[in-house]
């Protein structure tokens, strides 16, 4: 089968394309290196096109004739979208539009969205359901959320079936080593962490420790990557299988403080990097955990990497070795 991957040569996107090599798939990424890294891209060809170059990504898709499009081609920085929130919704939205629009008209009927628990915003309820109200409270989670409304609409005028997978907090890396995050400006805490550790940044700062959980700060749901990359196959499979659109939530269904992971990433490194409490960010709930019963039920996604000591492990490994 031959998949398009937007994005393939970033962080989330690289450990999808090598599973994808690994398993056989014809493969084409497509990323304009922005925050993606050639290096990255374990299998298949690289074309470096940006999605706001239609018609260049129209003569790929003449070229390649793909099965199935995985799209991860995004900006992720909440902080940075709501300072520069034009940059979201033209690379998120417009240029997600772009790439349906030329899907549409080279026949490709099958979408693979990489989207995020931002959607929900504040979460009603905890545990997220899929069916929880979609309330993002940043531009990034908006600019994912008009995509998902788009799909939604694609669906019923062109026939385009698709899967949104909404993600919770992505760490760790390829048990392999081979490849891991990589961004300039590592904006996760368990990246921020272990770059303090290092010595690349002075302090860590927790932001906020006066919320209701039981040691005042935030509380999230973190997934390994790998973890990720193997449910999107099993999406790809039901979404060529079933030729039905759906949307599932990827996480593990239990969250960490982020001084439980603070705690943990200092005694995985064996370093006592410091540590300073500031203020909350706007926005920012006070705990985020999935549901992601769906997934496991339907796609039949069996994590294997449930463990924040391995996903730290895994990541901190990276950081020390790391090739690019």
């Amino acid at each position: 089968m031959k998949i398009i991957v937007t994005g393939g040569a970033g962080y989330i996107g690289s450990h999808v394309v090598k599973l994808l090599g690994e398993r056989g798939y014809d493969i084409l990424v497509i990323d304009n290196l922005s925050t993606g890294h050639r290096e990255a891209v374990l299998y298949g060809d690289l074309a470096v096109i940006d999605l706001g170059n239609k018609q260049a990504l129209d003569d790929f898709f003449k070229y390649f004739k793909p099965d199935a499009v995985m799209h991860f081609a995004a900006a992720i920085e909440v902080a940075e979208s709501v300072e520069n929130p034009a940059k979201y919704y033209r690379n998120n939205t417009a240029n997600t539009l772009n790439l349906l629009e030329v899907m549409v008209k080279n026949d490709v009927k099958n979408f693979i969205f990489s989207s995020t628990a931002a959607v929900y915003g504040i979460p009603e309820k905890v545990p997220i359901k899929e069916n929880a109200p979609l309330n993002p409270i940043n531009p990034y989670g908006q600019s994912k959320a008009f995509v998902e409304k788009m799909l939604k609409d694609f669906d019923n005028a062109y026939n385009l079936k698709y899967i949104s997978l909404r993600y919770f907090n992505v760490a760790g890396a390829d048990p392999e080593g081979k490849i891991g995050q990589s961004y300039k400006n590592a904006t996760h805490l368990i990246t921020r962490s272990l770059k303090t550790a290092k010595g690349e940044y002075e302090k860590l700062y927790i932001f906020g420790t006066d919320y209701k959980t039981p040691d005042g700060t935030a509380i999230r749901d973190y997934i390994h990557v790998m973890d990720l990359a193997e449910a999107h196959i099993l999406a790809l499979d039901y979404l060529m299988k079933e030729h039905k659109s759906d949307v599932f939530n990827l996480g593990y269904g239990r969250g960490y403080s982020v001084k439980e992971v603070v705690k943990t990433a200092k005694k995985i490194t064996g370093i006592d990097f410091p540590v300073e409490e500031t203020d909350r960010r706007p926005g920012d709930p006070a705990v985020l955990i999935a549901d992601s019963t769906k997934a496991k039920e339907t796609l039949n996604w069996k994590p294997k990497y449930d463990n924040l000591e391995f996903i730290i492990k895994t990541a901190w490994n990276w950081e020390l070795n790391k090739k690019f």
